[in-house]
């Protein structure tokens, strides 16, 4: 059972000439492969002109990993983009570099160089992140408690995913499983058993949120 995992955090775009040939590189984050489609699709649609639209992605979900050449002549374009995601370590991450061509042919090992550099420049752009698996928590209280309540659980190194105000406040809270027992009781103790900490289920948040809970 995966328990941890490294991905992008946020998108990225970068861009270089090789040999005259424009070079865009692009990196996202994607969950399901139905996401990377349309990341790859928005990409094609904004270089409809390009000569080259070549992509590659992985994903957690149904563990797959796709590419294409893209008319590049085989395994010297959407191969080593794939390679690129693969040597860094990243999942749920999908990546398209375009090609303007430039009139100079650049060779098989020029190719691969090129898109290999255009894959690994967007990914350092897009910054990594490691997801870890966490307990997710809710928490509903009034709105007389939500103050003192939200201050116990930043002074007890508790990091508030989200926060929604209805008739009640309802906190979110993901933290690491050792530290659910921690939770519950500050919740009961500060609001005097009024309100109280609700496991709703597991995901997988970036690992800063979990680091906060660990008093280091």
């Amino acid at each position: 059972m995966i328990t941890e995992y490294k991905t992008i955090l946020t998108p990225s775009e970068i861009e270089f000439i090789e040999k005259k040939s424009r070079f865009i590189g692009y990196a996202a984050p994607v969950i399901t492969e139905e996401q990377a489609l349309e990341f790859i699709r928005s990409v094609k649609a904004k270089h409809r002109d390009a000569t080259h639209n070549v992509y590659a992605y992985i994903t957690r979900d149904n563990n797959i990993s796709r590419y294409t050449d893209d008319g590049e002549p085989s395994g010297t374009a959407g191969l080593p983009v794939l390679d690129s995601l693969r040597k860094a370590g990243f999942t749920d991450a999908a990546i398209v570099v375009t090609r303007y061509f430039g009139g100079t042919l650049l060779g098989t090992g020029g190719l691969v160089k090129a898109y290999s550099a255009a894959a690994s420049k967007a990914l350092a752009a897009a910054k990594p992140v490691i997801k870890r698996l966490s307990k997710i928590y809710k928490i509903i209280c009034p709105y007389d408690l939500h103050g003192l309540l939200e201050y116990s659980l930043l002074k007890n190194n508790f990091k508030i995913e989200n926060t929604a105000f209805t008739d009640k406040v309802t906190i979110v809270v993901g933290i690491p499983f050792e530290n659910a027992e921690l939770l519950e009781k500050t919740v009961v103790s500060v609001t005097s058993g009024k309100a109280k900490a609700e496991l709703i289920g597991e995901d997988f948040v970036n690992s800063d949120l979990l680091n906060c809970c660990n008093n280091e």
